[in-house]
């Protein structure tokens, strides 16, 4: 089996998915000619991430199916009873936004595809091998190339060989394609209910955990964990213990594309954190495009449903919102825009849009030149349409929603909440707002939360009197329940030290505290800076503290920090998921410090508050 080496040396989860996908579409150069490739709902999803379907049947893939649907394989169609969810769940997948089965790059497959060769991509499960054996009893295709995205266990490497009677598998390769490239910086396994890890989604978060690693060819110089988390700390050293017995991982330790050279003072931090130590950022509204969507509309495997929104048209109502380049350029250059920018950027858009097209209206068609050119430039006028289209309705939903949830004046309070201590104003103004029929049931509950969790500890913390008051402001039970059960998860004696400035010196959160007032009113919806940022900003520095976050060592756990050398590439991986918000700061962050040193953030999910909400329900 074959390890890959990327062409670009940077940490970028898109670069290196993409270049497996370079690789997978022709049998990594063994597989010539029209072909069909087979998926499973995960890898389905992975390949979307970075690939359109047109890009996918451009490169000689006559179709795109699904090993694991019924609907499209025909040797499960006598099985179709059988429980689909214990295939998405281990694959690790997040069924909910799987479609049935269908994906938009799993189209309907046809007949006659029997002379045909097959590339297959799959994550190494249990049942996905299942599927490869069922499949080899019964072939369809006079070849089969086997990719999977992750390291194949020996039993079911050994299960697959002895289950191939006519000899038609031509090769079996690792490529580490086994997470979502969400943006450059940023991936996810999209893995949900990780709050409180069962023993199965335990397994998925290392091995996707690994995936990240060895796509990006890395292997740590240092791994370090959050001490607060027993979980984040053993993630850090089972990946530890993986990387000293697998051979595979034994490749340049440590060295990194921070400043575009190796060399052997480059070296790479693994940081193992947790969810827990920052339960502020989830609950907060957001102001940046790619967060906003996800917070007020969702985005779920690239996707936006519009589906039910005022005066959006049917071809609307699913559309693609994609950081991977050559997708949607203006996504990609405004996804950390905030909304007052993204506003001006898309009249601007719209505006050029409508200049070109009148250039191209069938009256100023004069001569047959004029009718050629404009034939040729037809497809990428109708693709610039739906695009335009696409951020415009967008954009209108998301000025509706914060209209009508009167967001503006929500976000203001949880800015303050999140970023500065005063009790008795901050409990004038919720029992103001609780009681206020404009404010919608859900931002009740998340101000609530707010409030509990900073003051908490504080004495006379009135939070009977909170709960009380969101009684009667409307909110269900059930959902004040989730106060108790966000300080069970993450209250001041279960987190680590530093959400509140616990950690900083008096000078620092003098300084911060100043920043914030000379950046005055523009600033007011984007004064929070999440947990993360301090801890990177330390890591960066070689100031972060061996108390709170210790070092794996050769011996097991320890905390000798000193005198480590500076990263200059830092991989995250937060246990439980992370938010946009703290995706746009390390984007913004790698902007900033080019050259440098480069983040790259990844994690069991991207939250938003509703799915945060919902996977604190279940402890």
């Amino acid at each position: 089996m074959n390890l890959f080496v990327h062409e670009s040396d940077q940490l970028d989860g898109i670069s290196a998915i993409r270049t497996y996908v370079d690789r997978l579409v022709t049998g990594d150069g063994r597989c010539n000619g029209m072909k069909v490739l087979l998926l499973d709902g995960a890898t389905t999803q992975i390949l979307s991430c970075v690939s359109t379907q047109s890009e996918i049947l451009s490169r000689e893939v006559y179709l795109v199916s699904r090993l694991d649907d019924p609907r499209c394989n025909p040797n499960l169609k006598e099985h179709s009873n059988n429980n689909n969810n214990s295939i998405n769940n281990e694959n690790g997948g997040d069924s909910s936004n799987d479609n049935g089965g269908i994906h938009s790059l799993a189209l309907q497959e046809e007949a006659h595809v029997g002379h045909m060769k097959a590339v297959v991509f799959l994550r190494p499960t249990d049942n996905n091998i299942g599927l490869l054996v069922r499949e080899l009893s019964r072939p369809r295709f006079s070849e089969y190339h086997i990719y999977f995205s992750g390291i194949l266990p020996p039993n079911l490497f050994q299960l697959l060989c002895e289950n191939d009677p006519q000899d038609r598998v031509k090769q079996v390769q690792e490529f580490y394609a086994d997470f979502l490239p969400i943006n450059p910086d940023l991936v996810s396994l999209n893995c949900r209910n990780t709050l409180q890890m069962t023993s199965a989604l335990y397994k998925r978060n290392i091995l996707g955990l690994q995936s990240m690693l060895l796509a990006n060819k890395r292997q740590p110089g240092t791994i370090r964990y959050q001490k607060s988390s027993r979980l984040a700390k053993q993630l850090a050293q089972d990946i530890s213990a993986n990387i000293k017995s697998d051979d595979i991982f034994h490749f340049r330790r440590g060295t990194g594309g921070g400043g575009g050279t190796n060399n052997n003072n480059n070296n790479l931090l693994l940081l193992v954190v947790d969810r827990m130590d920052d339960p502020v950022t989830p609950l907060l509204s957001q102001w940046t495009y790619q967060a906003m969507v996800h917070e007020l509309l969702g985005l779920n495997n690239n996707r936006v449903i519009l589906r039910g929104v005022p005066n959006v048209s049917k071809d609307l109502e699913e559309v693609v919102l994609s950081s991977a380049p050559g997708h949607d350029a203006f996504f990609q250059s405004h996804r950390n825009s905030n909304f007052g920018e993204l506003g001006e950027a898309i009249q601007k858009l719209l505006q050029d849009y409508q200049a070109r097209s009148q250039q191209h209206q069938v009256s100023n068609l004069k001569s047959i030149e004029d009718m050629q050119s404009f034939m040729e430039r037809y497809p990428e006028l109708r693709s610039e349409s739906h695009t335009v289209s696409k951020h415009v309705a967008i954009m209108g939903e998301l000025a509706r929603l914060v209209e009508v949830c009167s967001l503006m004046d929500v976000s203001a309070f949880e800015q303050d909440l999140a970023c500065t201590d005063d009790q008795g104003g901050h409990l004038k103004e919720l029992m103001s707002k609780l009681d206020s029929s404009s404010i919608k049931i859900p931002d009740k509950l998340r101000l609530g939360m707010l409030y509990a969790l900073r003051y908490e500890t504080a004495m006379q913390n009135a939070i009977p009197a909170v709960k009380e008051a969101m009684r009667r402001g409307g909110v269900p039970p059930n959902n004040i329940a989730l106060i108790d059960a966000v300080l069970k998860y993450a209250g001041a004696k279960v987190r680590g030290p530093g959400l509140y400035g616990t950690n900083q010196s008096s000078l620092s959160k003098m300084t911060k505290s100043f920043m914030t007032s000379v950046q005055g009113v523009s600033n007011v919806y984007s004064q929070h800076s999440p947990l993360l940022m301090d801890t990177i900003e330390s890591a960066v520095k070689g100031k972060l503290r061996g108390e709170d976050y210790p070092m794996v060592s050769k011996l097991g756990s320890g905390i000798g920090v000193d005198n480590l050398p500076l990263p200059q590439e830092i991989l995250i991986f937060m246990v439980g998921g992370m938010t946009y918000e703290e995706a746009t700061k390390v984007s913004e962050f790698n902007e900033a410090n080019a050259g440098r040193v480069r983040v790259i953030l990844g994690g069991s999910t991207v939250h938003n508050s509703t799915s945060f909400l919902e996977e604190l329900k279940l402890i």
